[in-house]
């Protein structure tokens, strides 16, 4: 895990932020081959990342943006319209910014194209109250947390402007300089370079933390590293799991014959043992069943119906279990204003992809690509599947037929998401290591940056063969309280990089992660990060050594909640 030292120019370009315009402007017209000097350079474009780069601004900090892509916003504007929160009275600062900027925006009868609002909150029922209808609530109490991903793109675009943030667009990184404990430079694979005094990597994959030589783990911990109980591989594993016995080989009942497509081998661990592996991502699916906004589900290239002969067999046994399958039972669409929806992964075999994402952490961008190809090819097979083939019930083909990505999204990609759920990666190793003991409020940090709020939360992991039977094996769900996530968990050990912050592959155990991993968390520590990389600045210190009564009291002063009151509402 060393550091990748390259050579190159020794000279800085200062970039002094004077208007949004200019400052964009300025970066876009440099040569490739030309450094950018500024106070904080954020590599990630997700709403950490964002939340990060509007704060060091408001600090009045020289800054730049580092988006991979051409879309800003990660999962929030990627299809993940249902923001997983928890208890809500637990966001504050940027994040609760942003979703009280999300109800100003549906508030606007404008804002209704393809459904009447009471249309949409009659069909979200008990999961949003009237009190939280921003059409009602007071002005200035009004906060929406569901909404179409183009309107997050559109928020998140505004208040980037607002704070005059320059944003670099297709910036990937390729390498690391460091002198001593300190990174002076990084360089992107279109040649760009980028000098800060402070780095705050905001990515879902922990990429930089990664070059940056620090410590970090990738996988499930067994249980005996932090004395947990939900790390690791699990012995029982009754949600999302296949209801009914199914048979895993190509000849059933004929262990020679092979595994079906979508079916690892091997025991799978013993219990409470760690691994490598991570939980499966997926892709949150914005659809619809409005005509006028419907595009088709179109089925991957060189589909092949035979690679879903698991599906088929579950609904089968299904069948003659006498228990009469319905759509719903194998997705969860959730709805989003204007007839839209966000779909997650629901029951035994559904939109996660098991089994495939174990490289992705550590693979090149290129070979990212490959892997999120491969997940659409995966989704866009089930999806074909249920809705065509003759093993599947008449019912649930006829339902899936109505379907299809929305028109008025992701427009450049044909309606699919331009952001594969990297639900967790690489996380960082520090002095401070959030784990079950925090979620559960048996170790609580005293250097509060933010709450989690969130069920222990893991998907599955591995799909495997027991007893002759498939099983899927990983997923948790267990609850907790509002709890303080330590500023410690942010920032690596000294002696590896005294000048870089992690909030989003901040140091955690895998079954604390899956609390912690929620998109306005990472909001509320990508905040944090900045306000303690300004402080370091400031005061000419290391990131280890911000002094935590100043950033608290920061903290405190942008409404960012550190302690958890059970008189707070949800």
């Amino acid at each position: 895990m060393s550091a990748l030292v390259f050579k190159v120019k020794n000279r800085v370009v200062t970039l002094r932020v004077v208007s949004f315009a200019l400052a964009l402007s300025v970066v876009l017209s440099l040569d490739a081959a030309e450094p950018v000097g500024t106070d904080v350079c954020v590599y990630g474009g997700t709403p950490g990342g964002i939340a990060a780069a509007i704060q060091a601004a408001r600090m009045n900090k020289t800054l730049v943006l580092l988006e991979f892509d051409n879309h800003i916003g990660g999962l929030t504007t990627g299809g993940l319209g249902a923001t997983d929160i928890g208890n809500k009275a637990a966001i504050g600062g940027i994040a609760r910014e942003f979703y009280g900027r999300v109800a100003e925006h549906y508030a606007k009868e404008a804002s209704w194209i393809h459904e009447q609002p009471a249309e949409y909150f009659a069909r979200r029922g008990g999961s949003q109250t009237k009190a939280s209808d921003p059409l009602t609530a007071p002005v200035g109490q009004r906060t929406m947390w569901t909404f179409e991903p183009k309107v997050a793109e559109s928020i998140f675009n505004e208040m980037l402007q607002d704070a005059r943030v320059p944003v670099r667009y297709h910036q990937r990184l390729a390498s690391v300089r460091k002198r001593g404990d300190r990174i002076i430079g990084i360089t992107m694979d279109d040649g760009s370079e980028y000098r800060a005094k402070m780095y705050i990597d905001a990515s879902y994959e922990g990429d930089l933390m990664a070059r940056a030589g620090v410590q970090y783990h990738v996988g499930r911990e067994g249980n005996s590293i932090y004395g947990e109980t939900f790390n690791g591989v699990r012995g029982q594993t009754p949600k999302h799991q296949f209801i009914v016995p199914v048979d895993p080989y190509v000849k059933p009942g004929d262990q020679s014959s092979g595994l079906l497509p979508f079916v690892q081998p091997g025991a799978g661990g013993k219990p409470g043992t760690g691994d490598d592996h991570v939980q499966a991502y997926n892709y949150r699916l914005c659809f619809t069943t409005n005509d006028a906004n419907r595009l088709a589900v179109t089925p991957p290239p060189n589909y092949d119906p035979a690679r879903y002969e698991l599906l088929a067999r579950y609904i089968e046994a299904l069948v003659k279990a006498g228990k009469k399958p319905q759509l719903r039972e194998f997705w969860h669409p959730i709805w989003l204003p204007n007839h839209k929806t966000d779909i997650n992964n629901n029951g035994g075999f559904s939109t996660d992809f098991i089994g495939a994402n174990y490289a992705y952490p550590e693979a090149t961008h290129k070979e990212r690509a490959k892997i999120a190809l491969e997940h659409e090819h995966y989704t866009r097979g089930f999806l074909t599947f249920l809705a065509t083939s003759p093993r599947v019930p008449e019912n649930i083909r006829t339902e899936m037929q109505r379907w299809g990505p929305c028109k008025d999204e992701f427009v450049d990609s044909g309606g699919w998401p331009n952001q594969l759920y990297v639900r967790e990666a690489r996380r960082l190793i520090s002095d401070y290591v959030m784990t079950e003991h925090n979620c559960r409020g048996a170790r609580v940090a005293e250097d509060s940056v933010g709450l989690g709020a969130y069920n222990m939360d893991s998907h599955n992991v591995q799909r495997i063969v027991k007893k002759g039977r498939v099983e899927n094996e990983g997923d948790v769900q267990e609850p907790v309280k509002p709890y303080p996530i330590s500023y410690r968990s942010l920032v690596p050990r000294q002696r590896q990089c005294e000048n870089l912050l992690v909030p989003v592959c901040l140091a955690a155990s895998h079954i604390a992660y899956g609390s912690i991993r929620m998109e306005p968390v990472f909001m509320i520590l990508g905040q944090s990060s900045a306000s303690a990389a300004a402080f370091a600045i400031d005061d000419d210190v290391p990131v280890q050594k911000v002094d935590y009564a100043k950033l608290r009291q920061r903290l405190l002063a942008d409404k960012q909640v550190l302690v958890w009151a059970p008189s707070r509402r949800n």
